[in-house]
């Protein structure tokens, strides 16, 4: 399982709910970083990425919502 993920997300983000409600689901841990809080949407830009929700499992960043790739990268396929 992963040791790390954090879900960068944004008010209003229904994929970036989908994405959290189902790491709750799996029963892995994850930190939710809102786009909206100052600095972390620096964060995003520095991770090349400008959307959301985008995840980073162990420093494997994923862009998106894709709920089997999401699966497989935190070792719950």
């Amino acid at each position: 399982m992963a040791s790390s993920v954090i879900v960068y997300t944004a008010p209003g983000c229904g994929p970036c709910h989908a994405a959290m409600d189902l790491l709750k689901k799996v029963g892995v841990p994850f930190e939710a970083r809102d786009v909206t809080h100052e600095g972390v949407q620096e964060q995003l830009l520095e991770l090349g990425s400008m959307s959301t929700p985008t995840i980073v499992v162990d420093g494997t960043v994923m862009v998106g919502f894709d709920p089997k790739k999401l699966l497989k990268a935190v070792g719950k396929n």
